[in-house]
């Protein structure tokens, strides 16, 4: 364990970034894979209402675990400065801490998600013959959320101690679990969007079985047992003053994403399950920058924590590099043949039209991610997750959910017009990450980016 921690803050900084970044991009795409099966089952083997049940109520469920995520990140970020700084009892205090922390988080968004199903499902505008099957599918995964937010934590844990290979294996798990799952209930028991619930909640809880017993035989890599699981003060503030920033940040703009999936809805049942397939396709093809920008994040924070401040700087510069190239190759695939991508994951011919159209314009959406990734990731390791918050929330909020409204209601607007929403506030993002970037490393003291 201690090699690979020491490979983030020695080496070659691009060399070092692929080494974490690879296993990341395959996890990802894992992930992305276990997640879209759920479409592409539905897609196939069941309705296009099913398919628009599972857009809707996962959409729902990407917003809880985006709420989650963000604090799961401050704590990375604090165990990757830890190990840089080689603080065994930091390590030890953030692992039991995140562990009791996350478990309560977990119990106490699943009442809520119970009692208040059919009012969140009513207030996505979900067509009338998606309504059931988005109940159904929301019903289950709130159920499980335990095993699903668990199972995040367990991978972000790892990789926060500079283990980016492990989590590809219980990822590997997850997604065998759900795939066999879902034709299991989709396919042969016409369950349709339950069965794609359950499949998910069954994925979940196996991986998190099969990565308990893993890690009780192979360790930490540092002492650890289960008297280090308490709440630790000295672990939660800074958890919480990195993590809070980025949690607020996600959920406010999965709620914008949810406006804009609202808008939608209102265009027509075609419309819906285009958009929810497309955003499918966009996550996936996504998958190599958000992969660079986890390394960046984790890179960053291991060599602030051993004071390589340069070589921070260093790492995100290098990780925009590599994530805008493989973003125009993505960009080019969604320009040229976006009917074939969304075809992957539905056989309704009307719904691949309408995605070809959306994704045509939202594909240069990928470009601009490419950059604000690898911003935050930098900004997150480096203690700057404030910053995070304020550009993405004011792009999202001031530019992306007003130019949604404004051309959703300019005549004969159709789904490709609503497509450029999203880069041209993406545009607004970076030329604020720019600007703040350079602001920082030129007048800012490099101790600040410790977390203290």
């Amino acid at each position: 364990m201690m090699e690979k921690e020491n490979s983030l803050v020695t080496g070659g900084v691009l060399s070092s970034l692929l080494k974490f970044a690879v296993p990341v991009l395959l996890a990802n795409v894992l992930h992305t894979v276990y997640s879209a099966t759920d479409m592409w089952v539905v897609g196939r083997f069941a309705t296009t209402a099913d398919v628009s049940a599972v857009s809707m109520a996962s959409q729902i469920m990407i917003t809880v675990n985006m709420l989650v995520f963000g604090l799961t990140t401050g704590a990375s970020v604090l165990l990757g400065q830890y190990c840089g700084g080689k603080n065994e009892r930091g390590m030890r205090d953030v692992v039991g801490t995140s562990v009791l922390f996350f478990t309560i988080c977990a119990l106490v968004l699943m009442v809520p998600l119970l009692i208040f199903n059919g009012q969140l499902v009513s207030l996505m505008k979900t067509p009338a013959e998606a309504v059931t099957p988005a109940r159904q599918y929301l019903y289950i995964c709130s159920g499980g959320i335990l095993f699903i937010i668990g199972y995040n934590v367990i991978s972000s844990i790892m990789r926060g101690l500079g283990d980016s290979k492990t989590p590809l294996l219980f990822v590997g798990v997850s997604t065998v679990i759900n795939i066999v799952a879902d034709i299991i209930l989709v396919k042969y028991a016409g369950m349709g969007a339950a069965g794609a619930a359950i499949a998910t909640v069954g994925a979940q809880g196996g991986s998190i079985l099969f990565s308990l017993a893993y890690l009780k035989r192979r360790g930490l890599g540092f002492p650890f047992s289960a008297r280090d699981i308490a709440l630790k003060k000295s672990v939660i503030k800074p958890m919480l003053k990195v993590g809070t920033p980025l949690s607020l940040q996600e959920l406010l703009v999965s709620l914008s994403f949810m406006f804009i999936t609202y808008t939608v809805n209102k265009m027509g049942l075609v419309e819906s399950a285009a958009v929810g397939v497309v955003e499918k396709v966009i996550s996936f093809l996504s998958m190599p920058s958000f992969a660079m920008s986890s390394a960046v994040a984790t890179m960053c924070a291991h060599n602030i924590g051993a004071r390589e401040f340069v070589r921070a700087r260093k790492s995100l510069l290098a990780g925009i590099g590599v994530s805008v190239a493989t973003a125009i190759v993505a960009n080019v695939l969604t320009f040229f043949w976006g009917a074939g991508l969304v075809g992957i994951f539905t056989g309704d011919r009307e719904v691949m039209l309408a995605g070809a159209q959306y994704i045509k314009s939202y594909g240069i959406d990928i470009i601009m991610i490419a950059i604000i990734f690898n911003f935050n990731g930098f900004m997150s390791g480096a203690n700057h997750s404030t910053f995070s918050m304020v550009h993405s929330l004011f792009a999202t909020l001031c530019v992306r959910v007003p130019s949604v409204y404004l051309i959703s209601h300019m005549a004969n607007a159709t789904l490709f017009h609503l497509g450029f929403a999203a880069p041209i506030s993406s545009m607004v993002s970076i030329i604020l990450c720019a600007v703040y970037f350079i602001w920082i490393t030129r007048h800012e003291s490099e101790d600040k980016m410790v977390i203290k």
